[in-house]
Order: structure tokens, then C-alpha cells, then sequence
């Protein structure tokens, strides 16, 4: 069995609910979202939307993921993703020659809403890599953000060979849907220890005997979840299957999807509690040779920190956040990084500082500084 489904109950005790052989659609790419037409109405260009209005034949160039920060005097209120934008048209501003009414094609997506919508709100715009954007301007109004939109139908995933405990043996013999409709769908090695885990929904449209046989039923989920891993990261996982690295790295073959679908890995361990103190103190030596992009950056420095496969943050924010402690290795240390100029050259055009004065390598170089870590370049 390489599979098991487990449902927390109240008192946060995993439950098991079925084992399985196997799962089909484990590895499925996003749905994608409709395009829609949006109007950035008033808009102050900056950054790459400023660049990309320069040149002569702007129709249809891409800004990437754009992401639109909705605001009120004193804060965020909401985030949104206008996910692969493409500038269509774009005019200045009726009231003001200085700035543009821009139209964009995109998919949307709310990504965060912390309160409710101010009466008028204020938009901030940012764009650039995947991984770090930068600041791309503001506008007085997004015509068409804020339009009700039909979730993606969801996308099934079949379990292969299960053995059905209670109560979804219950739920295969009459299909229904649980209150608590969702479980986390365990992932193990071969050697019988979870690497990963994906949620899903509960809601079963259909059971039948297993192509596997000895009573083994094959149970269809209506919902497979929306954290699936995509089918580019199949060899990562496959790698991983064989159990966690031991050698150092493992992950510089793979390109930046791979690379960031292997510190998706490392974060199973994140979620185990650390069995001992935090260690501060002595040297470090980070191998740069492969830092050719912001996930081999982080694979890099989990690596040379607590060793291959582990976890020491995948981005900007969880890298900070390790550094404050409680992740196996606190500052102060020192950390010699090796043909740094690897790093450097290759992350120079990203910036994760809104402000642009940064580099994401001489960024993270100064967040080690700032928090007690001496760091030689070399």
C-alpha cells in the first residue's frame, strides 16, 4: 500500500479512513481559468507595465502574473492574481494625459481577502518573475475585478486497490458527501514513510471491485483537490519514492519547475517537529554551483545548513521566517559561499525588494548579515 487516506478528527487525531495500491490523477496540471477582459482605469505606470507602454508595438505583450493589491488608507484588504496578463490596448486617461487606461486579458483568481471592500479603495500593481515580483504601478479602479465568477469544476481522482476502513466503507456502499468534506491523502515511500500529502474532497461518485482484486474496491473522488502536484514534477517525486536524499545535490539536475517541485518535498519534514534545539555556532559551506535560479538558491541553503532534503524555506518569506529560529539552525554561524558569483549573475535581473534596490541574491546575502550570520563569498 502506498497510500493512505486520514482524516483529523476534533481532537486533531489523524483517523485512517482506507489504504491504496494506487492513485491515478495524483499528477494533474491546473484547470485553467477563462480569460476575461479587465480595465486598469487611471493608471500611473511603473517597473515592467512602464517598460512594456515604451515600446512601439505594446499590442499583446505579456506581463507575466500580475498581482493587484486592493487597499485602503491604511492597508491590504484583498490580493488578486491576473494570472499570464497581456497588455490589449491602451489609452491615456480622460482626466489625466499622465496616465493610461490600460486593457488586459487574464485569467483572475482571488488569492486573499482580509476584510471588507472600502468604498474607495486604492490599487497597487505588481509584476515581473514568478518567483518575486516588483512594484508595476497604481490605479484609481480594475474594471471587471470584482465580478462573480463560477469555481473550475472540480477534477476527480480515482483510488486504486483500497482497503476501506470506517466510514468510508460506509460511503462506497451508498456514495455520499461528509460534513467534513475534506481528508489528506498520505503519499508514502517505499520504504513505508510519508513524503508528501495533498488534500482532497470526500464526496465519492462511485465504487467498484478492484482491477486489482482480493476484495480490494476502486473508489472514485469527485474532487482530487487543487494543490495537486503538476505532471512535470512526476520524476521528482519518483526520485523521492526511493526515499529522502542522502547525497548532496540530488536537485540540480531538475529546472526551476523541478527544482521548486523538490522543495515542495523538503516541507514534509518542516511539518515534523524539530527533535532537537535549535544549534548555533560554526561554519557552513554552500555548494553555488547550480544556484542558477530562486528555487536551486533555497535547495542550495536547506542543503548546506541541515543536509540534502531538507527544509530552510522555498521562497523570501519562509526563508526570513526560518532564520528567526526553530528550523535546526539559528545565528549566529558563519556561511562560506562558494562560486557566489554563480548566484549572482544568474538572479540579477530578480527582485523580490519593491523598491528595486536589490538583487534577490544580494538580498538574501543581507538578510543573513542583518540576522547574525557572517557570510564569505567566494
Amino acid at each position: 500500500m502506498k497510500y493512505l487516506l486520514v482524516q483529523e478528527d476534533e481532537d486533531g487525531v489523524e483517523q485512517l479512513w482506507g489504504r491504496c495500491a494506487g492513485v491515478e490523477g495524483l499528477f494533474v496540471d491546473p484547470v485553467p481559468l477563462p480569460r476575461e477582459i479587465l480595465t486598469l482605469r487611471g493608471c500611473s505606470p511603473d517597473g515592467l507595465l512602464s517598460e512594456v507602454l515604451a515600446e512601439p508595438d505594446v499590442s499583446l505583450r505579456s506581463l507575466g502574473d500580475v498581482s493587484v493589491e486592493v487597499r485602503d488608507d491604511h492597508q491590504s484588504v484583498q490580493w488578486w492574481t491576473l494570472l499570464d496578463a497581456v497588455v490589449v490596448a491602451h489609452q491615456p486617461h480622460p482626466d489625466d494625459p499622465a496616465r493610461y487606461d490600460i486593457v488586459l486579458g487574464a485569467g483572475v483568481r482571488k488569492d486573499e481577502s482580509y476584510f471588507e471592500l472600502p468604498a474607495t479603495p486604492r490599487f497597487e500593481l505588481f509584476a515581473g518573475t514568478t518567483v518575486a515580483n516588483s512594484h508595476a504601478g497604481r490605479c484609481s479602479a480594475v474594471d471587471g475585478l470584482f465580478e462573480p465568477r463560477a469555481d473550475p469544476a472540480p477534477v476527480p481522482m480515482e483510488l486504486i486497490g483500497c482497503e476501506a476502513a470506517e466510514p468510508l466503507l460506509v460511503g462506497t456502499q451508498r456514495p455520499r458527501r461528509w460534513t467534513r468534506d475534506r481528508a489528506d491523502l498520505l503519499v508514502l515511500d517505499r520504504h513505508g514513510a510519508v513524503m508528501a500529502s495533498r488534500t482532497v474532497g470526500l464526496s465519492i461518485t462511485g465504487a467498484r471491485p478492484s482491477v486489482l482484486g482480493d476484495g480490494l474496491e476502486d473508489i472514485t473522488l469527485t474532487d482530487g483537490g487543487d494543490d495537486r502536484p503538476s505532471p512535470a514534477a512526476r520524476p521528482v517525486w519518483s526520485e523521492w519514492y526511493q526515499g529522502p536524499p542522502t547525497a548532496p545535490n540530488m536537485w540540480a539536475p531538475y529546472d526551476a519547475q523541478g527544482r521548486a517541485a523538490w522543495l515542495d518535498l523538503t516541507t514534509r519534514a518542516w511539518r515534523v517537529p524539530a527533535p532537537h534545539p535549535d544549534r548555533s555556532g560554526g561554519e557552513y559551506h554552500l555548494d553555488g554551483r547550480f544556484v542558477t535560479d530562486v528555487p536551486g538558491l533555497h535547495c542550495a541553503i536547506a542543503e548546506a545548513l541541515l543536509g540534502p532534503g531538507r527544509y530552510f524555506g522555498r521562497e523570501w518569506n519562509a526563508f526570513s521566517d526560518c532564520l528567526s529560529g526553530g528550523f535546526g539552525v539559528a545565528p549566529p554561524f558563519t556561511l562560506t559561499w562558494h562560486d557566489s558569483e554563480v548566484a549572482r549573475r544568474a538572479l540579477a535581473d530578480v527582485v523580490e525588494d519593491p523598491e528595486g534596490r536589490l538583487s534577490y541574491f544580494e538580498e538574501v546575502v543581507e538578510r543573513l548579515e542583518r540576522g547574525g550570520v557572517t557570510v564569505v563569498l567566494r
